[in-house]
């Protein structure tokens, strides 16, 4: 499976934040984003995600089950600055409608419920509301949902913010067994991360005037 850009652009209101972007991942590698705060990183991401629809270029996915090529939006994981869980329901209920939303893209297994928590090092804590946990729990248990259904692709901003360095460490490794495993990952992060097989693209913000960008 592969997973390709070309000329991506994109504005941030009226002006043009980025041109001309384009990359390829193959199964197993990885593709970080750096640059300064504004200067495009979670643009891109949210471009790749179908979140946000680029002023001009592709993005494809094509794989296995889907020769003829798809969004990749379609058998993504986003993972943004927000969390995306609801405080008052439990970590378990959330995990749960996570799991029950998504549902499985492709033949790889994902985890329980129970698993995906001990393998963020929160087990035991499923019962609790997501909203008495702390910053970096609740981000640990963000990334948990990843593991109860599983997508080939990760897209991550910044997935080690309000983390300590021991669950730094524990979320690359997960980074690294879905690399492993044959997995695509872009992040956008001011931390390394450690990973093996990484492309890195410096993102330098505003591209200016758009002449030429139909070129």
């Amino acid at each position: 499976m592969h997973l390709t850009a070309e000329n991506l652009a994109a504005r941030r209101g009226e002006d043009l934040l980025f041109v001309n972007i384009s990359f390829h991942l193959g199964a197993g590698e990885a593709l970080v984003l750096t640059g300064r705060n504004g200067s495009g990183k979670s643009t891109l991401l949210r471009v790749v995600a179908g979140l946000l629809r680029p002023e001009k270029g592709t993005v494809i996915f094509h794989g296995e089950e889907s020769p003829g090529g798809r969004h990749p939006g379609e058998i993504s994981h986003y993972l943004g600055h927000r969390n995306a869980m609801k405080n008052e329901l439990t970590v378990a209920e959330n995990l749960d409608f996570w799991r029950a939303f998504l549902g499985n893209a492709g033949s790889a297994a994902s985890l329980s419920v129970e698993d995906a928590a001990d393998a963020v090092g929160l087990s035991g804590i499923t019962h609790l509301p997501f909203g008495y946990l702390s910053a970096g729990q609740q981000r640990r248990i963000a990334f948990a949902k990843l593991l109860v259904a599983h997508r080939p692709i990760w897209i991550l901003d910044e997935p080690t913010a309000a983390l300590d360095a021991s669950a730094d460490r524990l979320l690359a490794d997960l980074i690294g067994a879905h690399l492993e495993k044959g997995g695509i990952v872009l992040a956008a992060t001011h931390q390394p991360l450690g990973l093996q097989n990484t492309q890195e693209l410096k993102m330098t913000g505003f591209a200016g005037v758009d002449a030429g960008i139909w070129g």
